[in-house]
């Protein structure tokens, strides 16, 4: 138990409750000492005639004098909280249990000396003063309860056996009230103390959480500028310290590049071999990079498989960096048994040549890059003042569409599909051709796209669908029109209605239409797409594959599709004149006839062409070598001109009959 006793007064091994109860003593304890100061000069007062004068006047200067130095020590000389160190503040806090052990039975003693002199009145104050005096100094060491403890026992044991020694009942009930009170106090403070160490203890608690906290938020914060697959600065960190190098050369006037790189054959690799491949290449791709970055550039993955670069240098510098990265990025890449290669291609703009923002950077450099994709994918393009020329011309071009009047500017012009074994006319094809007053005539496949671009598809494809529907009525009967849609149109619910209520007004029948996709509209948004081509397909329209094998998965676009017809791209038809060409073509043609699928190739252009196409055993063949694309009087002229009269009904291959029993026909650009 003495154990326990002399633990307890060896104070808490906390060191912020140390500091906490020093920080209270550093308060109170001025507050201690000028409360016996007062007291100790009123009993003196009361008790200076009657009790001798080394008693009320020697004994009390000495206890006031010891009592102020240690008032002085806790004002004046006091070690600040903040710079004291738990070990010191521990010393001091047991030397203040020991002192305030020592005061007590030296004012104790000194009481109970006056004591002995005067009435009853002297003896009441005496009673007084020391429970007064014991109250209060409870109080100002409640958050040290070892000196309060010590001080309450210290004087009331002793008062106590005092007062019943003396005999005198009032005496002894005021030991005993004063006992009791101490008592209840004593409890007070202990229950105040453990709730003093416990809110020390929540906050030290609170604190380190709070440092917790704030280590994880800079932890996150630097996650979140990591791309977390290459382990390189991701498309957050890249644009925050593009604007930064923006900032800083608008006041230096400094040059710098920056690069935006695709990985070529990324798609493909991923099909084949599955994500978590995918996803380990990207790895090795981060890897490679990381080891170029250094003083002077910084790489980052944007998304996907495309990354950006910022280069300190310009121009001719610039450009080699960029063509070292393609470089690096086409050597191939080993992953456990199997040697990938992917290539990269590179676009490249100068600050501030190309642009003097963020996103004129970046449309410039991806500019350049998707222009050396389509000349000659692996190289690494500056972005130019030609190409500052055509992205101009591409405005332009936005701008005169977003004023056109459709109805006058847009026309259609058709070109006929042959039967390859009779030469026969089976369909037509329309195109769709735009001529501004502003800019002139424009060739289909830079005003689709900039429509697609600008938001106009709907209404462009919803007018050329008409003007083609009126034109088709004059065609006989067992010809068919195809109608090529956008990615952008075949997912729309409102446009497809509208397609199908144009059929309706223009009286044409249903069958006789087919509207032609590309694997590319299709895959954008598979689920909508094929919701789009059920709905056309309930009344009687068929659906068509365009430009079949220029895709990542086209045989099993076959497989998953509601198809009808499959038209083989134009790009086959050079591969004829080799064996491996014409076998791949052949198994094409085949497969479709297995699926009792349509096959049509395009591009004939030469005799030889349309032989190599008839030897392989094709009924519809599209091409110059038949007819160029013409307005329908040039070709109603032309169908004339060959021996077509009203009423005429052209023969079609067995196959058609069987599959659908109709001929066939689209639109699209060329």
């Amino acid at each position: 138990m003495f154990h326990d006793f002399k633990t307890w007064l060896c104070l808490s091994n906390d060191p912020g409750i140390i500091i906490a109860q020093y920080d209270a003593m550093r308060r109170q304890m001025p507050m201690l000492f000028a409360l016996l100061i007062i007291n100790a000069a009123a009993v003196t007062y009361i008790h200076y005639l009657w009790a001798p004068q080394w008693l009320t006047v020697g004994i009390t200067a000495c206890l006031i004098s010891i009592v102020a130095v240690r008032l002085l020590a806790w004002t004046v000389f006091a070690e600040a909280t903040a710079k004291i160190t738990p070990e010191r503040a521990r010393k001091l806090l047991q030397r203040s249990i020991v002192s305030a052990t020592a005061f007590s039975l030296a004012f104790l003693t000194w009481a109970m000396l006056l004591d002995q002199y005067g009435g009853q009145l002297e003896h009441a104050h005496i009673a007084v003063f020391t429970a007064i005096t014991v109250i209060g100094c409870t109080f100002c060491l409640m958050h040290l309860p070892q000196a309060a403890l010590l001080v309450n026992v210290t004087i009331m044991v002793p008062l106590l056996i005092y007062y019943l020694c003396r005999g005198n009942p009032i005496f002894i009930a005021i030991g005993f009230n004063i006992a009791l009170v101490s008592a209840v106090m004593t409890r007070v403070l202990l229950n105040t103390y453990a709730a003093f160490t416990t809110q020390i203890l929540s906050q030290a608690s609170l604190a380190l959480q709070q440092v917790a906290t704030e280590r994880l938020g800079e932890d996150n914060a630097r996650l979140a500028l990591i791309d977390m697959l290459t382990g390189l600065p991701n498309r957050r960190y890249f644009f925050s310290r593009l604007d930064e190098m923006l900032q800083e050369c608008a006041v230096t006037g400094e040059r710098f590049a920056v690069g935006i790189f695709d990985l070529d054959r990324f798609k493909p690799v991923n099909d084949m071999y599955g994500h978590v491949m995918g996803d380990r290449l990207l790895a090795d791709v981060g890897r490679r990079l990381a080891g170029q970055v250094g003083e002077g550039i910084l790489i980052a993955r944007l998304g996907g498989d495309e990354f950006g670069a910022l280069i300190s240098t310009y121009g001719d510098r610039a450009f080699a960096t960029g063509q070292h990265i393609c470089a690096l990025l086409s050597e191939p890449f080993d992953i456990d048994d199997n040697r990938l290669s992917l290539g990269c291609s590179g676009g490249i703009a100068i600050y501030p040549d190309a642009g003097t923002d963020a996103n004129e950077l970046i449309d410039r450099a991806d500019y350049a890059l998707y222009n050396v994709k389509s000349a000659h994918r692996g190289g690494c393009a500056l972005f130019s003042a030609d190409h500052e020329t055509r992205i101009r011309s591409e405005r332009a071009m936005e701008a005169a569409l977003q004023t056109a009047d459709l109805d006058a500017e847009l026309h259609v012009e058709f070109q006929p599909i042959m039967c390859l074994s009779t030469l026969t006319i089976l369909g037509v094809e329309a195109l769709g051709r735009w001529t501004s007053p502003l800019i002139g005539e424009v060739p289909p496949d830079r005003f689709i796209a900039v429509a697609e671009r600008v938001g106009m598809m709907h209404p462009i494809t919803i007018k050329l669908f008409r003007k083609a529907l009126r034109s088709f009525v004059a065609m006989p009967r067992n010809i068919g029109l195809s109608f090529n849609l956008s990615a952008q149109d075949i997912v729309s619910s409102e446009l497809i209605a509208l397609l199908m209520a144009a059929i309706e007004e223009e009286g044409v029948d249903p069958s006789r239409v087919t509207f032609e996709l590309t694997e590319t509209a299709l895959m954008c948004d598979f689920d909508a797409a094929v919701s789009g081509i059920r709905r056309l397909r309930s009344i009687g329209i068929a659906i068509a594959l365009d430009d079949f094998g220029t895709g990542y998965s086209s045989l099993s676009s076959l497989n998953r599709l509601p198809l009808d017809e499959v038209k083989i791209d134009r790009s086959f038809v050079d591969g004829l004149g080799e064996k491996a060409g014409r076998n791949i073509v052949g198994a094409i043609l085949g497969l479709c006839r297995t699926l009792e699928i349509d096959c049509i190739i395009e591009g004939i252009e030469t005799e030889l062409q349309h032989s190599q196409a008839n030897e392989l055993g094709f009924d519809l063949a599209q091409g110059y070598l038949f007819a160029t694309p013409m307005t329908m009087p040039s070709l109603l002229l032309w169908l004339e001109e060959r021996g077509w009269q009203e009423g005429f009904s052209f023969p079609r291959p067995r196959h058609m009959l069987t599959n659908r029993g109709r001929s066939i026909a689209r639109i699209r650009p060329v």
